[in-house]
C-alpha cells in the first residue's frame, strides 16, 4: 500500500498512518474493525474540507472495512423544514455523496453502537467522535483511540491503524480514583458528575466507585462519557461494577490519585445559565436512544410545545420509533425527531436560535462555549416542560 501498488488514495491513506505511527511510536500497524469518520458537518469542514473529501474520493479512495459517519450538520432528508439554509445544506450533501462514493454507509451518528457498530470486547476499531470513543472504550471494552477525520478515514482505506495509545493494555490503566458520594438520579446528573471529573482528570484515565442506589444504563453511561470527553479528553473509563474492564486489582494504579465528589452543584452552576424564554429544547447528545425517545413521548402526555422540541437521533433509530408510534406522538405535541444531525455542528445563528435547554452536559458545554447561545442545563422532564412551557420552569 505505501509503495502505491493499490493506487494513490490507498499510498496517501498509509503515508497518514505511518506518519502518526512514527510519531507515537507505534508497534505496528493492528487491523480493524470497523471505522467511524468524523468531518462530516460542513459548519466545521468548510470549502476547504470538502474540496478534499472529494480529491480523496476522485483519487479512488475506497474503504476496507464496515465504516460509518459522524453526525452532519442537518437532517438529510427534512433540512428545510428545520430552517437550514438551501446554500449550506447543498454544501452537506456533496460531503455525504463523497463518501458515499468511498463506500462508506451514510448513517450520521455518534452512537454507531445504537445502529449495528457494536464492536466486541478486546476488538481493535478506529473510531473519531468522542462520547463515541469513550462508549467503545469504556463501556463494550474495544480498542481505539480517538481518531481525527484523516487518521480515521485512512484507517477505512487500508483496514488498519497504528496500534499505540489505547491499543496497548498498558495504557488502558486508571490513574485517578474517583469516589462519588452523591445521589445520580438522571442523565443530567451523570452529564454533571461527568463535566467535574472531566476538569479534574483531563486526559487521564479515571475509576469510579460510585456510592449510589441503582446501576446505570446505557443513557447514563453515554452521558457519562460525552460530558468527560467535552470537559477533558478522557477516552476511557471504569466504573466498579458497572464496566468489563473495571477490577481494581489490574487497572488501577497503585499510586492512582484520589478524587472525592460529594455533590454536583459545580457541574449544574457551570453548564445551567440564567435565560427565561427557551427557543429550543434539545435532547440526543450524544444520539438518542429509543428509550429516550420514548421518555420524552411520556412525558409530553400529548401536550402542546410552545419552544421548538428537537430530539436528534441516528435514522435507524428514527425508524424503529416511527414503527412503535413514537414519532407520531412527538410530532403530535409539536416535537420533531430529527435524524443524522447534531446542532453543535449546524448553522445555528442562520436558524435564528438563542436560547437551548437540554439534558445533555456535552451539548451545554458546546453550545455556550462554541456558539455563545444561552443555555438551561437540567434533567429531562424540566426541558420537556420548558417544551411545552416556552419558558425554563421553576
Amino acid at each position: 500500500m505505501l509503495a502505491g501498488d493499490y493506487g494513490p488514495a490507498t499510498k496517501r491513506a498509509m503515508e497518514i498512518l505511518v506518519a502518526l505511527g512514527k510519531i507515537y511510536a507505534a508497534e505496528g500497524l493492528v487491523p480493524v474493525a470497523s471505522v467511524q469518520v468524523a468531518g462530516v458537518s460542513y459548519g466545521n469542514l468548510g470549502q476547504a474540507g470538502l474540496e478534499f473529501i472529494q480529491e480523496w474520493a476522485e483519487q479512488g479512495a475506497r474503504v476496507r472495512v464496515p465504516t460509518t459517519l459522524n453526525p452532519a450538520g442537518m437532517d438529510l432528508e427534512a433540512w428545510e423544514q428545520l430552517g437550514v439554509p438551501e446554500e449550506y445544506a447543498q454544501c452537506q450533501l456533496k460531503i455525504i455523496d463523497a463518501y458515499r462514493v468511498m463506500g462508506i454507509v451514510p448513517s450520521c451518528s455518534c452512537t454507531p453502537y445504537l445502529v449495528g457498530n457494536r464492536p466486541d470486547l478486546g476488538q481493535h476499531i478506529a473510531w473519531s467522535e468522542s462520547s463515541a470513543v469513550s462508549y467503545a472504550n469504556s463501556v463494550l471494552g474495544a480498542r481505539t483511540n480517538r481518531e481525527g477525520g484523516p487518521s480515521a478515514l485512512a484507517a477505512a482505506i487500508t483496514g488498519r491503524t497504528a496500534k499505540y495509545g489505547l491499543h496497548l493494555e498498558k495504557n488502558r490503566q486508571a490513574r485517578h480514583l474517583v469516589q462519588v458520594n452523591c445521589a445520580l438520579e438522571s442523565v443530567a446528573d451523570f452529564g454533571a458528575l461527568g463535566y467535574i471529573v472531566g476538569r479534574e482528570v483531563e486526559d487521564a484515565i479515571p475509576y469510579f466507585r460510585i456510592d449510589s442506589p441503582g446501576k446505570p444504563g446505557p443513557e447514563e453511561l453515554k452521558a457519562l462519557g460525552a460530558a468527560m470527553a467535552a470537559s477533558g479528553a478522557v477516552a476511557l473509563y471504569h466504573i466498579e461494577g458497572i464496566t468489563p474492564e473495571a477490577n481494581a486489582h489490574t487497572v488501577l494504579a497503585d499510586d492512582a490519585v484520589p478524587v472525592i465528589v460529594e455533590g454536583l452543584d459545580e457541574g449544574y452552576e457551570a453548564l445551567d445559565g440564567t435565560a427565561q424564554e427557551i427557543d429550543l429544547v434539545w435532547i440526543g447528545c450524544p444520539h438518542a436512544s429509543l428509550r429516550e425517545l420514548a421518555q420524552v413521548a411520556a412525558l409530553l402526555g400529548g401536550r402542546p410545545t410552545r419552544a421548538k422540541l428537537w430530539i436528534t437521533t441516528a435514522r435507524a433509530v428514527l425508524g424503529e420509533a416511527r414503527i412503535r408510534g413514537l414519532v407520531e406522538t412527538i410530532e403530535r405535541s409539536g416535537g420533531q425527531v430529527v435524524a443524522d444531525a447534531c446542532l453543535i455542528g449546524a448553522p445555528v445563528q442562520e436558524m435564528g436560535l438563542s436560547t437551548v435547554a437540554t439534558n445533555s452536559a456535552k451539548a451545554a458545554f458546546y453550545l455556550h462555549g462554541h456558539h455563545h447561545l444561552e443555555v438551561r442545563f437540567g434533567p429531562l422532564h424540566r426541558c420537556v416542560e420548558a417544551a411545552v412551557k416556552g419558558r425554563w420552569p421553576g
